[in-house]
């Protein structure tokens, strides 16, 4: 490893250690020339699909996107940066689980859409409104009855509080 410092490329190193939930392991390596220490860190190099945008082009995949698409729909609603961060989280996992080479931009834009779904109703109409290009108020207002027809019906014998009767 080149030292960030003097250029040398003979180190060793003092301490290795797992970070991120395992998915990394950092190592601190002391410079045998100048006797700098700094530190490395090794992880498993993961195949990141090219997204196949709509018209045909074709990106490397960034994960910053689907996360300023999120923090935009949820602007000014209940739900943490670190929520928001699990979200595409997961979305980027599923996608590397994938195991293609590529993958069109529609299959990402309806997991965001899926994960808003299930975490903020609002947040999932605003983001629709921008990713489905609604032509006027008539599409917007059969996004949310969609949303509300699919929506799961109450329980009458739960009631929050207090015991199950069956």
């Amino acid at each position: 490893m080149k030292c960030p410092f003097c250029g040398n490329l003979e180190d060793k190193v003092i301490d290795s250690r797992t970070s991120k939930e395992g998915e990394a392991i950092r190592r601190r390596r002391e410079c045998l020339q100048c006797g700098k220490r700094f530190t490395s860190y090794e992880r498993v190099e993961d195949v990141i699909p090219m997204v196949i945008k709509k018209d045909g082009r074709r990106e490397s995949f960034d994960r910053s996107k689907i996360l300023h698409g999120l923090k935009k729909a949820c602007e000014k609603r209940p739900i943490s940066i670190d929520s928001l961060d699990g979200l595409t989280d997961s979305i980027e996992k599923k996608l590397i689980g994938l195991g293609v080479k590529e993958i069109p931009s529609t299959w990402i834009g309806e997991e965001v859409m899926s994960s808003l779904k299930d975490t903020d109703k609002v947040a999932y109409v605003r983001f629709a409104s921008v990713y489905r290009q609604f032509k006027d108020i008539n599409d917007l207002m059969d996004e949310v009855k969609n949303l509300f027809e699919h929506q799961e019906a109450p329980d009458p014998r739960k009631t929050p509080g207090k015991p199950q009767i069956i």
